[in-house]
């Protein structure tokens, strides 16, 4: 044996800590021969990768929080402020079910979200009425959170990932999207830029946003060093357009952006030794 496996079992083990309680019966994913994507598929190469999806999953919330109709959802229906770890375990969970698990398993994760989101409505501040079963809602949370998974993934894995795999990725996340109700869903990474454009007129700058984007920028899952927590939020706040960093409050990072990008790089290849996921694919 390796003098370097125990050192890999352990970095394996904790990370599978932080996303699964084995105190409520919870344990990692399993890939399924019977899942709806294929092996090595775009959408399971993409969401697999840990600290892409870290990064891209806190640039996805950010981005959520300025659409006034998700924001109020949140703040009705949530315990965000005591459990935001909770939260972000719980839709982790749900991303690696609908991608890899066997489809049965993948349809009930499905219809559980449709139960809760029929629970979700109420009205916004003006009086607005919302609805966490809208489309167009739906839409921008699917648009923002593949756009922000792909855009992790490619820096950190695949940055030639070619614009074929990059469409198929779109087409197969929007499958998801689509049972979710979300409309319009991208086929295409041109789509996908599209309908966030068109969407994006729809967002608007709160304080209550700024509130949470504070809590989620802060949030240190138990056992993750310090350092990692700030180098993922450092990188999340890169990647965020300029007129969403400006909405939000939240200056660019400028010294402390190399170290960042540098010591994120060099978990985002740690991770990937650990579980032997090797080098990128050709694409």
């Amino acid at each position: 044996m390796s003098p370097l496996e125990p050192l890999r079992e352990r970095l394996v083990t904790h990370v599978r800590g932080v996303f699964n309680d084995p105190a409520k019966g919870e344990a990692p994913t399993p890939p399924s021969d019977q899942a709806w994507f294929e092996k090595d598929s775009p959408i399971r190469l993409v969401h697999a990768d840990v600290v892409g999806m870290l990064v891209g999953g806190v640039r996805s919330l950010l981005l959520q929080m300025l659409h006034p109709h998700a924001l109020q959802g949140v703040l009705d229906f949530s315990d965000f402020r005591a459990d935001m770890h909770g939260r972000l375990k719980r839709t982790a969970r749900f991303i690696a079910v609908t991608t890899f698990a066997h489809r049965s398993e993948a349809q009930a994760a499905i219809d559980r979200i449709n139960r809760i989101h029929a629970e979700v409505s109420g009205t916004l501040p003006d009086g607005t009425p919302y609805d966490a079963r809208d489309p167009r809602t739906l839409a921008w949370v699917h648009v923002v959170g593949a756009q922000s998974f792909l855009a992790g993934y490619m820096r950190y894995v695949d940055p030639h990932m070619s614009r074929s795999a990059r469409d198929e990725y779109f087409e197969q996340f929007g499958t998801i999207a689509r049972k979710l109700g979300a409309d319009p869903v991208p086929r295409t990474q041109a789509q996908a830029t599209a309908i966030f454009d068109e969407l994006k007129c729809g967002l608007r700058p709160s304080p209550k946003a700024r509130e949470v984007a504070r809590l989620v920028l802060a949030q240190r899952p138990e056992g993750t060093p310090r350092a990692l927590q700030q180098m993922i939020a450092a990188e999340a706040v890169t990647l965020l357009p300029d007129f969403a960093r400006r909405m939000l409050h939240l200056d660019k990072p400028r010294l402390t952006a190399m170290p960042a990008r540098l010591g994120t790089l060099a978990t985002a290849r740690t991770l990937r030794w650990a579980f032997r996921q090797g080098e990128a694919p050709k694409t």
